[in-house]
């Protein structure tokens, strides 16, 4: 299918066929290796567009081919204190092996970034992994890069504590 032919829009969580697409595209990204190579339960995966409905700062971005779910972006909205003003974090991206490499990032990123400016953001933000050669790629096409405040001291990095 051409990717011309892809529709990509805001999620509704409520919408079961958008619902069903989270979950089937997540737990997709979640078997690969670059999100860890492990499926995820079945019950987070028909909780998981209830409990973001109840946050309104998450939103998603789903892109669909011949009505059949393809490509996903899960977004948070959070808050820079140095700009006084919201800022929205790319969480999940994935796009489907088969779609790869046609630009369907690219046209998810530009609807996130579409829906940040209407939400009055600064920035976007995401983490990528060092081995994901691809996506660094990807996102740098978008207009992505590593950040700075001062050369001097490095780099951000990303790091997590699990609790």
């Amino acid at each position: 299918m051409d990717v011309a032919d892809v529709v990509v829009l805001q999620a509704s969580y409520s919408n079961p066929v958008h619902a069903e697409a989270i979950g089937v595209l997540l737990n997709h990204y979640a078997e690969d290796p670059m999100g860890g190579g492990r499926p995820l339960g079945q019950d987070l995966l028909r909780q998981l567009p209830a409990e973001l409905a109840k946050r309104p700062q998450a939103f998603s971005v789903l892109a669909f081919a011949g009505g059949q779910p393809v490509g996903l972006v899960n977004c948070f909205e959070g808050f820079s204190t140095f700009a006084c003003r919201p800022l929205v974090n790319v969480h999940d991206v994935l796009v489907l092996d088969g779609f790869r490499g046609q630009g369907l990032s690219k046209r998810m990123l530009q609807k996130v970034e579409d829906i940040a400016r209407q939400r009055g953001c600064c920035k976007i933000t995401l983490e990528v992994l060092e081995g994901n050669a691809r996506a660094q790629a990807a996102y740098q096409a978008c207009g992505f890069a590593d950040t700075q405040l001062d050369p001097a001291h490095g780099r951000m990095l990303f790091w997590s504590k699990a609790l």
